[in-house]
């Protein structure tokens, strides 16, 4: 996965949301007081947060693929210190082998030392660059290690072990949680599959007697209320799903925009 800058995700966002502005305004002029333009409004909803979710998504597998590969390069630089190399070479060594998405860092570290850059200014810019949780607790001990001198090497061995377990802690919260998210799923289709159920047996059937017929919403304007109603629903659910499951409401977009397709589609098909 590559990393996403921030810029790009700037500009995204704004032309995302200049294209949902337009698509609205379009269907506005287009499609005004119909149903038909609640359409034109839910398109414009996935244009505005699709883009930026589906970066959000891949920038979040590149820092996760960097916290996973902390614990083997701090190992890679605990081995090549124990035989006598200080801390930027064994950098420099460290860059050499594969840790995925970490090697690339690692080797913009090691060049800006070789162009002058002192060691703690080379790992300040890391951390600014990664910014991950992980990386921003250890780079300070790392530099608090190297000016205090001596076996640097001892206080990688317990940084090491110390992302492992946050890792795990993290593996593991996610294994409990995805329960809960599956709860969520459940729970809307179970909404879904109610109410087209509902508006099949009751809203079409009463139609056809004649005094109650006209004394409950056409069928128009049912299915209208229930396209809202599935939108609604889609969208927070997927936000509870995505803060339970990752612990951010930025995280949960990417099952909201999953569940509002899924009930769209199953209300073209089925209502």
């Amino acid at each position: 996965m590559p990393k996403i800058e921030k810029k790009v995700k700037q500009v995204v966002c704004v032309a995302s949301a200049a294209l949902a502005v337009a698509v609205t305004a379009f269907g506005f002029f287009a499609a005004w007081e119909t149903t038909v333009f609640d359409e034109f409004v839910f398109f414009a909803i996935l244009t505005a947060f699709a883009p930026p979710t589906v970066l959000n998504y891949v920038d979040y597998r590149w820092r996760k693929a960097v916290d996973e590969h902390l614990p083997d390069l701090f190992r890679s630089i605990v081995q090549a210190q124990e035989t006598g190399m200080t801390l930027p070479r064994a950098l420099e060594e460290a860059s050499k082998r594969d840790f995925g998405p970490l090697t690339a860092e690692l080797q913009k570290m090691t060049a800006q030392i070789s162009w002058g850059m002192t060691l703690e200014e080379a790992l300040v810019a890391f951390a600014k660059r990664v910014n991950t949780v992980l990386v921003q607790r250890t780079v300070p001990l790392i530099i608090e290690a190297n000016r205090s001198g001596g076996h640097v090497e001892r206080v990688f061995d317990p940084m090491g072990k110390f992302v492992q377990s946050t890792l795990l802690l993290h593996k593991e919260r996610r294994n409990q949680t995805r329960p809960y998210i599956a709860i969520i799923y459940v729970a809307f289709f179970v909404f879904i599959f109610t109410i087209i159920l509902l508006f099949k047996s009751f809203f079409i059937e009463i139609q056809s007697l004649p005094l109650l017929g006209t004394a409950i919403m056409a069928p128009k304007e049912v299915k209208r209320l229930f396209f809202h109603m599935t939108v609604i629903q889609a969208f927070f659910g997927g936000l509870v799903a995505g803060k339970m499951g990752e612990g951010t409401i930025n995280a949960g977009l990417k099952h909201s925009l999953a569940l509002m397709a899924c009930g769209y589609i199953a209300l073209k098909l089925f209502l």
